[in-house]
């Protein structure tokens, strides 16, 4: 399969992801999440998606198991959205690339503060 469709896929993925976990679904433990990016596996078959969620551990513990409880609702809902015949199961990954940049720029404001740079 081409690499444009399958990206293509992939970001239709994330967007109507969002959609459904902003506007469809009713649990409230969810809290501040962010969809960071879907990645498709070339057989459409796995589609891991990335996500960041604001408040710490705890928040981040019940965002994922309110994602796992909800992966059976997020695919339906995906099915009834999709032009494709078999819809991809999900897979939910915190993305730790906004924290490790946060931490690298500390390191680096603190260098510039002991002169080092």
């Amino acid at each position: 399969m081409s690499q444009i469709r399958i990206q293509r896929i992939s970001k239709q993925i994330e967007r109507d992801v969002v959609d459904i976990i902003m506007n469809d679904m009713k649990d409230n433990k969810i809290g501040f999440i962010t969809v960071t990016g879907a990645q498709v596996t070339n057989d459409l078959s796995y589609c891991k998606i990335y996500y960041s969620v604001l408040g710490g551990d705890k928040r981040e513990e019940a965002a994922a198991q309110t994602l796992e409880r909800s992966k059976g609702f997020i695919r339906t809902e995906l099915s009834k959205r999709l032009s494709i015949r078999k819809v991809p199961e999900l897979i939910f990954e915190i993305d730790q690339s906004i924290e490790y940049g946060n931490k690298i720029n500390t390191m680096l404001a603190d260098l510039r503060k002991q002169g080092k740079m």
